[in-house]
């Protein structure tokens, strides 16, 4: 991984001496972005891990310890030479939301996690079929797939483009104090990306439903990073949501301390040099400085790479 003072790996079909002294600045910057995408792609290779199956398919991925844990439990799960599932007289969502349930409270009560109580939707792939349900806290631990939305709130101005960004609470579990989009958020189980996005921009932004459903669909940002709460194998739905000049977003929860309006370059300092924004909000506005021509300093060959690195998930 590159390191925290912005030296980069060079792009394929460069040779290791084919750069020598200091790196130009084209270079450099890509090695500070890159290694954003480094962070959150921390995975070389799942050998270590045990697939995880409910109804015939993967749905995660199960580290030693907690595999352990669900072995105290055979009526529940079952272990094969493919890994671990949930018992096959489980059939159907309710049933396996159920046991899913179950399982989640007592891992919880034994400290294998903490439990967030709110239910994320499961599913094999992004788009597949809700298998069951299960506790956003239990998530990770299971290597259960994630899908957030998030956000790039702008303003058009006659010195460029400018970005909204919000602050995160000091008292956030996840990131606390660091800079985020105007509204992310996960979804949470039976929404959809827009209807979340909605319920975030309220909640979060005080942005009307009629300026959230302004909002429009970008592409996803995929990552696999691993942590101290097992693997988080996250996607997310990107938006662009272009503001007018006098409208303000208001903390309306308290996860949001306060809101800042600046210019999109600045925006890209702060992902470039500092680790002041939240890990894969980072992933998130290098989309957006490569879709509106921030970028276009770097070499084409920097920008697919970067392109590629966002959807490594």
């Amino acid at each position: 991984m590159p390191g925290r003072h912005g030296r980069c790996r060079l792009l394929p079909g460069h040779a290791p001496g084919a750069l020598q002294g200091r790196m130009n600045p084209e270079q450099d910057l890509f090695g500070r972005l890159w290694r954003h995408v480094e962070a959150c792609n921390n995975v070389a290779s799942p050998a270590h891990l045990i697939p995880f199956r409910i109804a015939g398919q993967q749905v995660g991925w199960l580290g030693a310890e907690l595999a352990r844990a669900l072995a105290f439990f055979p009526r529940d799960v079952h272990f094969d030479r493919e890994g671990a599932a949930l018992a096959g007289r489980i059939r159907g969502e309710a049933a396996a939301t159920a046991t899913l349930e179950r399982l989640a409270r007592a891992l919880a009560g034994r400290g294998h996690f903490r439990l967030r109580d709110e239910a994320f939707d499961v599913r094999a792939t992004p788009d597949g079929p809700v298998l069951a349900r299960i506790d956003r806290g239990a998530l990770p631990p299971f290597g259960i797939l994630s899908q957030g939305v998030h956000v790039n709130g702008f303003v058009r101005r006659p010195d460029g483009l400018h970005l909204w960004v919000g602050w995160r609470s000091k008292h956030k579990p996840v990131a606390p104090g660091q800079m985020d989009n105007i509204v992310a958020g996960g979804i949470p189980a039976g929404l959809g990306p827009e209807e979340c996005l909605v319920k975030e921009a309220g909640e979060e932004a005080s942005l009307p439903a009629e300026v959230a459903t302004r909002a429009v669909p970008v592409g996803r940002v995929a990552y696999v990073m691993a942590n101290e709460e097992g693997l988080r194998r996250d996607v997310l739905h990107c938006y662009d949501l272009e503001l007018p000049e006098g409208l303000v977003p208001r903390p309306q929860d308290d996860e949001v301390e306060r809101f800042e309006l600046r210019p999109a370059a600045e925006v890209l300092r702060e992902v470039a040099e500092g680790d002041r924004v939240k890990f894969n909000v980072n992933l998130v506005l290098t989309d957006f400085f490569l879709r509106h021509g921030l970028l276009d300093g770097l070499p084409e060959e920097a920008r697919r790479r970067l392109r590629a690195g966002l959807s490594a998930g």
